[in-house]
């Protein structure tokens, strides 16, 4: 029988504190020496525990005489640094990552056309604007590439689905950085899809965004597959 630590006891009581909103996000929680008071445990199972809760991104600590651990909620972030770090550590295939792509992001783009805003719109604009530039560099487009599908994403106005995307597509797009594959034809044929998805969201037609998206990324999908050559992806840090 595993007896839990301290800090991880301490760690899993403020969580669920915070998560309760009894500690609003932007308030300090209470002292270092207030803390050890109240628990009576030690100064460094507390330290320990607030370390816990800052890798957990649910607290900022800083230094200083106004310093302290600070109440942050959780947010996109917080799942695409998650998702990031499962892809990362159980080495997932390209497959996979492509299959959960296909299955998420029409889901993304049927609920930006009800509730994209002007803002939303002018972002994806800009993005296959410098996409449609058939002379700039591969990572310039690339970048240019995650940004409109991240932009998607984020007009979906869903934290969750937008964490996912944010972490798949970095994910997949480091994966296919390579002339053999994004040639002049494939930057032509991304910049229409984008465009025509981009009307249907800009349209307010969820139907026709999602059977546009789904087209898009099955396309995607199958060109990277076959022209890749392989199943498995390196993801850089960050």
């Amino acid at each position: 029988m595993q007896v839990p630590k301290a800090s991880d006891v301490l760690a899993n009581d403020l969580r669920e504190r915070i998560l309760r909103g009894e500690f609003p996000s932007g308030t300090a929680l209470p002292p270092e020496r207030e803390l050890v008071t109240q628990t009576q445990m030690s100064r460094t199972t507390v330290r320990e525990a607030l370390r816990i809760l800052e890798v957990q991104g649910l607290v900022v600590i800083k230094t200083g005489r106004s310093g302290g651990a600070f109440v942050q909620q959780p947010g996109g972030d917080a799942v695409a640094s998650s998702v990031s770090l499962l892809i990362r550590g159980q080495q997932l295939r390209l497959t996979a990552l492509l299959e959960t792509r296909e299955a998420i992001e029409p889901a993304c783009a049927g609920l930006a056309a009800k509730y994209r805003t002007g803002d939303d719109l002018a972002t994806l604009d800009a993005a296959n604007t410098l996409l449609g530039d058939l002379d700039i560099p591969l990572e310039q487009f690339l970048r240019a590439n995650v940004d409109w599908h991240l932009a998607v994403a984020t007009a979906s106005h869903n934290e969750l689905l937008t964490g996912f995307m944010t972490a798949l597509s970095n994910a997949i797009y480091s994966s296919t950085e390579n002339t053999a594959f994004v040639d002049d034809e494939v930057r032509k044929t991304t910049y229409r899809a984008h465009k025509t998805i981009t009307e249907a969201i800009r349209a307010g037609d969820p139907t026709a965004a999602t059977r546009r998206m789904t087209k898009h990324v099955h396309g995607y999908a199958e060109a990277v597959v076959r022209v890749e050559e392989r199943t498995e992806i390196e993801l850089r840090e960050g």
